[in-house]
C-alpha cells in the first residue's frame, strides 16, 4: 500500500511512500509469523504430551490451515484494492517522480498476488486429498523469494538509512524463505525448523514496522537524520536486539500453549490419538501422497 507523498525536511531526502503501508503489511506478517510459531508449538505439544479433545484434532488443525489461506488470500486482496485505489494520486507528483512510483506500485502488486497464491495454495491443499502438503513450504518459499528479489531490486533514494533499512527487509525476507525452503526439502515435520521460519518472518515484519517509524516520522523536527553513518550502526544493532526479543516471544508463547494445554484439557483416548498421529503423518508423507 505504498502510496505516492514524499517526505522533506532538513534531515531526510524525498522519499516515495507512506507509513501506512508499511504498518500494516508489517502488522500482517508480523501476526502471521506469530500465528505460524502458535501452531506448531501446539501440534507439537499435543504430539508429546499425547492430548487432544473436542478442540485440538486433526479436523481442527485442518480448518484453522483452511482459514490460515483464506486470510492470507483475503489480506493480500485488500492489499492490491489499496494499492489501486490509490494509483491515481501518482499523477500529482513531480514529473521526476512519476514513473519511479508506477515501478513501486507494480512491485507491491506483484508481492501481494505471490501472496494470494500461497493463500490458494494452502485452502486447495487441504481440501484436496490429492495434492502434496508439502507444496505449501514450496509456495511460501517462493513467495518469500519474490518479496527478497524486488526488495534487492527495490527503488530508493540516495539516503544512506532509507538503503540499509530495505538491505534488513531484504535480509529477512531472504532468511525466511531460505527456512520454508529448507523444510519443504526435508518434508517431515520438524518443530525446531518451523519456528526458525516464523522468527524470521516476525523478523521480517519488525523491519516493515521500523522503515515505517524511521523514514515516514509524523514529527519531522524529531526526525533521524538519513544521511549519519551512525544510525546505520544503532539500526544493526537493534536488528540483532529485535530477533533477540522474537525468541524471548517465542519462550513465552511455547509457556503460555503448555500451560493452556496443561489446564483444559483431558487425556484423549487411544483413538484420539492415532487419529492425530495419522493426521501429522498425512501432512509429513511425500511419498504417501
Amino acid at each position: 500500500m505504498n502510496g505516492s507523498e514524499a517526505r522533506i525536511g532538513s534531515k531526510h531526502s524525498k522519499i516515495l511512500g507512506d507509513a501506512t503501508g508499511h504498518f500494516l503489511a508489517g502488522s500482517f506478517i508480523l501476526i502471521l509469523g506469530l500465528w505460524w510459531s502458535t501452531k506448531s508449538i501446539l501440534k507439537y505439544i499435543c504430539k508429546q504430551q499425547k492430548r487432544s479433545s473436542s478442540l485440538i484434532t486433526p479436523k481442527f488443525f485442518s480448518r484453522a490451515e483452511i482459514l490460515e489461506g483464506i486470510v492470507i488470500s483475503v489480506m493480500a486482496l485488500i492489499g492490491i484494492i489499496g494499492l489501486f485505489s490509490r494509483f491515481g494520486k501518482i499523477k500529482t507528483l513531480p514529473p521526476e517522480h512519476i514513473q519511479l512510483a508506477k515501478i513501486l506500485h507494480w512491485q507491491h502488486v506483484t508481492m501481494y498476488t505471490v501472496l494470494i497464491m500461497l493463500g490458494v495454495t494452502k485452502v486447495l491443499c487441504f481440501t484436496i486429498s490429492s495434492l502434496p502438503m508439502s507444496l505449501i513450504k514450496l509456495m511460501a518459499s517462493n513467495a518469500f523469494f519474490v518479496e527478497a528479489f524486488i526488495f534487492y531490486n527495490h527503488p530508493r533514494s540516495n539516503a544512506l538509512l532509507d538503503k540499509f533499512l530495505h538491505h534488513q527487509l531484504n535480509l529477512g525476507a531472504f532468511l525466511t524463505g531460505l527456512a520454508a525452503f529448507i523444510e519443504f526439502l526435508l518434508t517431515k515435520n520438524n518443530v525446531v525448523l518451523e519456528l526458525l521460519t516464523s522468527s524470521f518472518a516476525m523478523l521480517q515484519g519488525a523491519c516493515f514496522l521500523q522503515i515505517g517509524f524511521v523514514l515516514y516520522p509524523t514529527n519531522i523536527e524529531h526526525a533521524w537524520d538519513l544521511n549519519d553513518p551512525n544510525n546505520s550502526m544503532i539500526f544493526s544493532t537493534l536488528f540483532g536486539a529485535y530477533y533477540a526479543s522474537i525468541y524471548v516471544i517465542i519462550g513465552v508463547n511455547y509457556a503460555l500453549v503448555s500451560w493452556f494445554i496443561k489446564l483444559k484439557l483431558s487425556k484423549p483416548c487411544p483413538s484420539e490419538i492415532q487419529s492425530l498421529k495419522n493426521y501429522e503423518q498425512h501432512e509429513d508423507s511425500e511419498d504417501d501422497m
